[in-house]
This record gives C-alpha cells, structure tokens and sequence, in this order.
C-alpha cells in the first residue's frame, strides 16, 4: 500500500461530524444524496417534516450545500420514512437557500440511487415507486436496460396555470429603469413566473449566464412586491414564488428551452422537472398544447427532458393537469464528508 493508500484510511475522531452521500446528476444538475448523518426529521406530513427541518437543521444544510463541501448552485435531497400507507419512501429537497417542495430532476436521481445501488429491491423492468414529497404524492416508474435505469417517468402533482399574463415593474431594464414584464404564474410542485426571453432580450445561452440569474432575481423579486400566489387547494405553505423561467422557440424537435432560476439566485442546469411540469399546464391552458401530447424541453446546456400532460384534473377550480416527466440521471460519487468541530468555517460560507 502507497503512502497515498495509508493516509485514505484517516478515521476522524469520535466527535467530528460525519455524513455519507451519493451523488448523481440528472440532466447535469446535481444532487447530493444523504444516506447517512442526519437524523430522520419527525412528522406526520412531508410538509411537516419539512418545517422540522428548516427550524432544526439549518446548519446540516448550510455544511452540504455550501462551500467548501459544495457551491452556490448545489441541490440535495434526504430520503425518509414514507407518511403515506402504500408509499415506499418520503423526500425533502434543499438547496442554497433552504427547502423546496418538490423537485423533478430529484425525483429522477433519486429514483436512479435507490434502485442502481439496491436501496429498494424492486424487481421487473419498470419498477414503480411510490415517493411522497411536501407538494404531495408522486409515482415514478423507472425503466430498466442492459441492468440498470437508463430513464425514470414520473406522474407529478397536479399541475396548474394560476394567473396569466400577470404584469410586474422590474426593477433595472429600460431606459427609465423599470420596465413592466409579463409572465404566467404556474405550478407543478413549486410556483414560477414563466417569462418568454424575447420580451426582454434575452438570450438563453451559457454565455449569457450571469445576466440570466440577475435578471431571474429581479423578475422573481418584482413578482413577490405585487403577486398574491395562494395554492387554491393545497398547504399555506405551498404559498410562495419559486424562481423565474425564461423560455425561448428550439429547433430540430426540440419545442422549447427552459432556463429556470431559483432560490437564491440558483441556476439550474437541467431543464426543471417541476419547472416543465408548470410550463405544460400553461401551455394546456392557453390551447398551445393537447391532452396527450408530449414535448421535449430543453435546458441551458443542451439537455432535456420531455414532458406529457396526460390528463386534466381540476385544482380547487382552476383547469389543471397531471404532467409525467421523462429524463435520466447518472451517479457521479459517493462521499462521506467531516465536520470538524475547531474548523471555523465548520457550516460553510456561500459566495454568489
């Protein structure tokens, strides 16, 4: 054994923090599994356990997502025990800036993790797995090739258009420095101010990075200034805008580009699950797409994911939809990160 073999085998002492993840992406947004090192949050709900974990287990958060272990655009998620009878497991997301309700590409990693890495034993080529999230229940089915899962579909939340053409003053655009926008205001596990790039000239290309999230942050911001967002049957606590999406025509059959920006000021690389769940029903709602359809929808970086609105539903007495969303993710790593307790940037630090 090398010197180099010697020193992996460092055991940390005993009161040092210590926490074990998979990591995986899906349409190259990463998601940092934890499987071991922070304790199951309680509750009866999702929403619940949630909650729990945003009053108990900031610093949890802040050590995964944030420098040094990780950077401004991290995601993670921490499986849990199922609230449901018939679920097989529960999930939260978190990510720069705290913990959403539902998260698609999630969704997909998850499914990838618990099934490659034989967490659930599920057999058959489409196994189906039964997730409950803080947004409510959602089922995915995974399909198996050459042994492993080449995709993952999942049946989301139901999905719903919730304002259309809302104008917001955004705050640093035009001549004058405000200059009204308009956007949809959709859902489909999280709200988001859709908002079509040419209208405000913008080009949703990786190099136009750094504009797109300035100018997602204050779109988002100038919607939350003087937009009531109420989900019309769900959770007070569903009640809040998300991010922005910008989108912008594709070619060669692809129907569209979705670039979201959430959280604080997080960009995300993959086209957004939840995010072309809402994009769907808001397409449904304007006669711009059928029951039945499927479209693929792709991200900043060229990936995609396709989604289908597959049936109508009423939400509280909007016209909704149930969208199933298709992609593929891939593990990239298992780690097990320290917490030394002399370390004084021990619970990180977030740059942007």
């Amino acid at each position: 054994m090398t010197a180099l073999g010697k020193a992996c085998e460092f055991n940390p002492p005993g009161d040092w923090g210590r926490i074990q993840t998979l990591d995986v992406h899906a349409a190259g947004e990463p998601l940092r599994v934890i499987m071991s090192g922070i304790p199951e949050p309680p509750g009866d709900t999702m929403l619940a356990k949630r909650s729990w974990m945003q009053r108990h287990s900031e610093e949890m958060r802040r050590v995964l997502m944030w420098e040094p272990r990780g950077h401004a655009d991290m995601y993670g998620c921490l499986p849990t025990e199922a609230v449901t009878e018939d679920g097989h497991l529960g999930v939260l997301f978190l990510h720069n800036e705290g913990y959403s309700t539902m998260c698609g590409h999630g969704i997909v990693g998850l499914v990838t993790v618990c099934l490659d890495t034989g967490l659930l034993d599920l057999s058959g080529d489409r196994p189906v797995v039964r997730i409950d999230t803080p947004a409510g229940r959602v089922t995915a089915s995974a399909i198996r090739e050459k042994g492993r899962v080449a995709r993952v579909a999942f049946d989301n939340v139901p999905s719903f258009l919730l304002k259309r053409d809302h104008v917001a003053q955004v705050e640093g655009l035009g001549s004058s420095g405000r200059q009204p926008v308009t956007c949809d205001i959709g859902y489909g596990g999280a709200f988001y101010a859709y908002v079509d790039a040419r209208t405000v000239g913008l080009e949703l290309e990786p190099s136009r990075f750094a504009q797109i999230v300035d100018l997602g942050r204050r779109v988002k911001q100038a919607v939350i200034r003087n937009c009531e967002i109420v989900h019309p049957e769900g959770d007070p606590d569903l009640g809040f805008l998300y991010g922005t999406i910008f989108y912008q025509p594709a070619e060669n059959g692809v129907h569209s580009r979705n670039v979201c920006v959430f959280a604080d000021g997080e960009l995300d690389r993959s086209p957004t699950g939840t995010g072309v769940s809402g994009r769907a029903a808001c397409l449904v709602a304007r006669d711009e797409l059928a029951l039945g359809e499927s479209v693929v929808i792709q991200s900043l970086i060229g990936t995609s994911f396709e989604v289908c609105a597959t049936k109508a539903v009423d939400v509280g007495g909007l016209k909704g939809i149930v969208p199933r969303v298709t992609g593929s993710a891939f593990l990239t790593g298992r780690h097990e990160f320290f917490v030394d307790p002399e370390d004084p940037l021990k619970h990180g630090f977030f740059l942007r």
